[in-house]
């Protein structure tokens, strides 16, 4: 199967850059004749599964020409910026997202529902393997999200979603093509990037193929660095910031009159260097394979079910210089099934199941991690009562976790403890949203969430030099507890929108890395424990019409803070976004879009004693676009320009601001602009 899949991919990649042009003329009109697409409404469902738009916990979904001018090289750095969203930033090549102060393994990343089962949770320098060239949309989820996908989601949830096992026709029953192509240019890391999407089929199957490819070169930053790599000594770029990413996938669905079943395999590469070490790069790949189907209308007290299967085989290499470093494996599976029931009275919810199993391995003298194997499975319920003034929901998740150690395979190495430890989670949650008035709604959530340790939180022991620390698990770790209460209003009239939510979650032992003052292999000594935290916060957001007509014209208004404090210490937590504000003026007359914007990040001065501050920056922004007909395909050329003053800043929730300071700024100054032509 593997052999038939890089056929395949090989095919896929030839046919992307022929495909990416032809579609930038005119299309042959007798293969636009046969294209009827059947256009669904997209709404947001990663937090609720009953498929309700009308949500009860915050979320935000990004798509279409939005998520376009907001697309970076990163998942994190893409959705870096909404309210209550940071990033990780390790460099321009790895940035996870972080949710209202959390990360790692309490941000739950999905691909089209299912788990991505990379290792970007484990270390800072890991990429994830979710691209934002081949996603076309994105939901995130704030709050608690573990009712439905378990403790690593205390956090929240992004799921990213691609199509490429469509759930619905998106054609009539006379069949069809459509596709898109995308190319862009970006003047401040001299990216090259190009992207196609096709899709053909009608009423009772549906193809989809799509492929990316994407280089880019050092980043430009505002101020001289050092860099050894290729006898360079000073410049104004991050040194060893260049990558070269690429992926590939086919995709499929058979329609049925009461339901769907699809398949696909995704194939995913990525060489990037680590902007800590000058000359260490990453040769990462990823190939993983889904399967999925549902079946509605079945009559009785089960009106349908949903199954869900994913198999992920990864693999990430560190090379410094020509020889092979550290090599990370993870092969994994997950699997998901939801029932929905008939409404009972007021009542109409889910119930579900849950299991996943991954095998974990790091070999090599910078392994800071043994070999290892995690099992969870699930069983969970979601139910909603209508009311009316609004609606409850209520449920429940119960969690069975087993996490192994099996040391290193290596006689010369016996520093990993050998054995295992089993876990049993609860989750619980409380919501409800009150219509109080035309336009207006308040919500609230209440949750208690348990998480299970992770495998090197448990059983580390090994020079990381991602965190610059040597670091040593705790195997004596208890599950992780916390009570979380989110509060929010919401008004909208037209266009005119306000939202603001306010939360608070309090940890009864926190798991996290903490100094502990020694020196080991030369590096100093931080060890896992558990204390008490608690964070809280405030994020709001909101869009003024100010102008109606042929011209139309918005201001949108953003901003949030977080407080994350070791209440055992007293000290704040570590990389903790400092607070926030945003603003954009959005201008549209016919084919032609403007913005104009900023966004502030104050002085972050709460950090722990170890840990390095930051001042305040303001990073201004400049977009523009401009939509035609070529034929009978629709083009949308587009411009960004980012920092637009060649602003000086450093991330306040990144690691490298402390580990390996001035090693990675910000970006500079930079101008992307592009194409994407769609049929």
């Amino acid at each position: 199967m593997k052999n038939s899949f890089k056929r395949r991919a090989v095919s896929v990649a030839s046919l992307s850059s022929i495909v990416s042009w032809v579609l930038l003329g005119s299309l042959p009109a007798t293969v636009l004749a046969q294209s009827a697409p059947l256009r669904l409404q997209e709404v947001t469902v990663t937090g609720n599964p009953l498929g309700s738009s009308d949500l009860i916990a915050p979320a935000t979904q990004l798509s279409g020409t939005e998520l376009l001018l907001r697309s970076k090289t990163t998942l994190g750095e893409t959705l870096d910026g909404l309210p209550g969203v940071s990033s990780t930033y390790f460099g321009p090549n790895a940035s996870r997202p972080i949710i209202r102060g959390l990360d790692g393994d309490r941000i739950r990343l999905l691909n089209n529902g299912g788990g991505s089962m990379d290792v970007s949770n484990l270390s800072y320098d890991h990429a994830v393997t979710l691209d934002p060239l081949s996603i076309e949309r994105i939901e995130v989820l704030r709050g608690p999200g573990a009712l439905l996908y378990g403790g690593s989601a205390v956090g929240g949830v992004v799921n990213v979603i691609d199509n490429r096992i469509a759930r619905e026709p998106q054609f009539d029953e006379k069949g069809g093509v459509s596709g898109k192509a995308d190319l862009n240019f970006a003047t401040g890391n001299s990216e090259r990037g190009k992207g196609v999407l096709l899709e053909a089929g009608n009423t009772r199957y549906q193809l989809h193929v799509d492929a990316f490819d994407r280089k880019t070169g050092d980043v430009s930053v505002p101020i001289d660095l050092e860099c050894t790599k290729d006898g360079t000594t000073t410049r104004r770029k991050i040194c060893n910031s260049a990558s070269d990413t690429n992926g590939q996938a086919l995709g499929g669905s058979l329609f049925f009159d009461n339901g769907y079943l699809g398949a696909s395999a995704t194939r995913y590469k990525s060489t990037y260097g680590t902007v800590a070490e000058d000359e260490v790069t990453i040769g990462m790949k990823s190939n993983r394979y889904a399967l999925e189907g549902e079946v509605r209308n079945l009559g009785g007290f089960i009106q349908s079910v949903k199954g869900q299967y994913s198999q992920t085989d990864y693999n990430h290499t560190e090379f410094e210089g020509a020889d092979v470093g550290t090599v990370f494996k993870n092969k994994g599976s997950d699997l998901r099934v939801e029932a929905r029931h008939a409404k009972r009275g007021n009542f109409e919810g889910v119930l579900g199941f849950q299991t996943e199993s991954n095998r974990f391995s790091a070999d090599g003298a910078e392994a800071f991690a043994p070999h290892s194997k995690t099992e969870q499975t699930a069983v969970f319920a979601y139910e909603e009562m209508a009311t009316r003034w609004g609606k409850l929901s209520l449920g429940g998740r119960l969690e069975s976790v087993r996490v192994e150690s099996f040391g290193s395979p290596d006689p010369t190495i016996d520093r990993f403890s050998v054995g295992g430890r089993e876990f049993k989670t609860g989750s619980y949650a409380l919501g409800s949203l009150w219509n109080v008035a035309p336009g207006w709604k308040l919500t609230g959530n209440l949750a208690y969430t348990e998480r299970a340790p992770k495998d090197y939180e448990l059983f580390a022991n090994g020079p990381h030099l991602a965190t610059a620390a040597y670091e040593v698990g705790n195997a004596n770790l208890n599950k992780e507890k916390s009570g979380n209460l989110d509060v929010g209003a919401a008004w909208k009239a037209g266009a005119n929108r306000f939202s603001v939510n306010g939360y608070m979650s309090r940890f009864q032992n926190y798991v996290g890395l903490s100094s502990t003052g020694l020196v080991e292999d030369g590096l100093p000594l931080y060890q896992y424990e558990q204390v008490r935290a608690r964070f809280v916060g405030l994020e709001s957001s909101g869009n003024v019409r100010l102008l109606q007509g042929a011209s139309t014209l918005d201001l949108a208004l953003r901003g949030d803070l977080v407080r994350a404090t070791n209440q055992d210490s007293g000290q704040a937590l570590p990389r903790i976004a400092p607070w926030r504000v945003g603003s954009t003026l959005s201008w549209g007359s016919g084919a032609w879009g403007a913005n104009f914007g900023f966004d502030h990040s104050g002085a972050q001065t709460r950090v722990p004693a170890t840990d390095r501050a930051t001042d305040a920056y303001t990073l201004w922004n400049l977009a523009g676009t401009y939509r035609m007909r070529a034929g009978a395909a629709s083009l949308l050329w587009f411009a960004r320009l980012d920092n637009l003053t060649n602003q000086l800043a450093y991330s306040a929730s990144s690691v490298l601001t402390t580990t390996a300071f001035q090693k990675a700024p910000m970006p500079g100054r930079s101008l992307k602009v592009g194409l994407q032509a769609s049929f």
